[in-house]
């Protein structure tokens, strides 16, 4: 294969093939990641700028742990402290990491676009790690090959999706890639929570959680925004819990062996019972470590890209 992208800004930007490319990368990695000394030289003298300008836990540490495992040099950049929080601008920002010579930024931003501005800019590779509620292409990625690891193929699954689709970056990634990779897609949530357009995207709709959980393969829950209450888009936490939040019972009418999945950080008790958290099918804390995998695999590819072989 000849990886024709520079960055990684979306999933609508990917192939199935470049997809499915990815996770075959990610699985050689997985091995690495069980060794005693988990180091490779791969990416030696490579430097990666980790520019989180919003906060974050999982995604971050994940980029850091997978660059360091393959012998790159990492370098965080925050809004905290920064020339950003001194009124400087992602523009001026952007030149100035330019002008150390990075060969690759990872950009985590609250502005929608924002890793597609610096994209244009920047000689060197962008790595979206989430923007406002526009994407989150890693998170997609991880959470594909989390099931991909299990499942092997996506056709005739059904994957749903509950909770706040609406501002969510994570939902609209997952429902790029799992509809091209075949699986069907269900979101459900309170009609507050769900986009004005949602009736256009390739997904079927349910308010009713018992309903939505008929029959599907695997359940994401998102994490809901607590400010959502304040906003008045919710009438309270524990109404949203009685009728969203995931229980054993809403299980039980899902098919045998239901995955459930969270892309963190969780509140137990409002979008996930305790109970089902810690389900025996729960694949929670499998998507950790498929992040640490796929993380890998995108900067081990997009440093290093395979050139097709005549």
């Amino acid at each position: 294969m000849r990886w024709r992208h520079k960055d990684l800004l979306t999933i609508d930007q990917l192939s199935k093939e470049e997809i499915f490319y990815i996770f075959e990368v990610a699985k050689k990695f997985q091995e690495v990641n069980q060794r005693p000394i988990k180091k490779l030289p791969t990416l030696k003298g490579k430097s990666i700028i980790l520019f989180f300008a919003e906060p974050s836990t999982r995604t971050k540490t994940s980029f850091d742990i997978a660059a360091k495992r393959l012998s790159a040099d990492t370098f965080s950049l925050t809004k905290k402290g920064s020339s950003l929080e001194k009124g400087e601008s992602l523009k001026d920002t952007a030149l100035t990491l330019q002008a150390m010579n990075p060969d690759l930024i990872v950009i985590r931003h609250k502005d929608s676009g924002a890793p597609f501005f610096l994209s244009k800019m920047l000689k060197c590779g962008v790595i979206n790690a989430g923007d406002g509620q526009h994407s989150h292409p890693t998170q997609a990625l991880l959470d594909g090959f989390t099931l991909y690891s299990l499942w092997k193929e996506f056709e005739n699954k059904t994957l749903l999706i509950v909770g706040d689709i609406k501002h969510s970056r994570v939902a609209r990634s997952d429902i790029e890639l799992f509809t091209k990779l075949g699986t069907k897609v269900r979101v459900c949530g309170p009609s507050t929570l769900l986009p004005k357009s949602i009736k256009k995207w390739p997904v079927e709709v349910y308010t009713d959680l018992e309903e939505a959980c008929k029959g599907v393969d695997a359940i994401q829950c998102l994490r809901l925004q607590l400010e959502r209450q304040t906003s008045g888009l919710l009438p309270s936490l524990r109404e949203y819990s009685k009728r969203y939040g995931l229980k054993l019972k809403h299980l039980e009418l899902a098919n045998p062996d239901v995955k459930i999945m969270h892309p963190g950080p969780m509140n137990r008790g409002v979008e996930i019972s305790d109970e089902v958290a810690d389900f025996k099918d729960s694949i929670i804390l499998d998507q950790v470590t498929s992040g640490v995998c796929i993380r890998m695999a995108l900067l081990y590819i997009y440093l290093i890209p395979p050139v097709q072989k005549d």
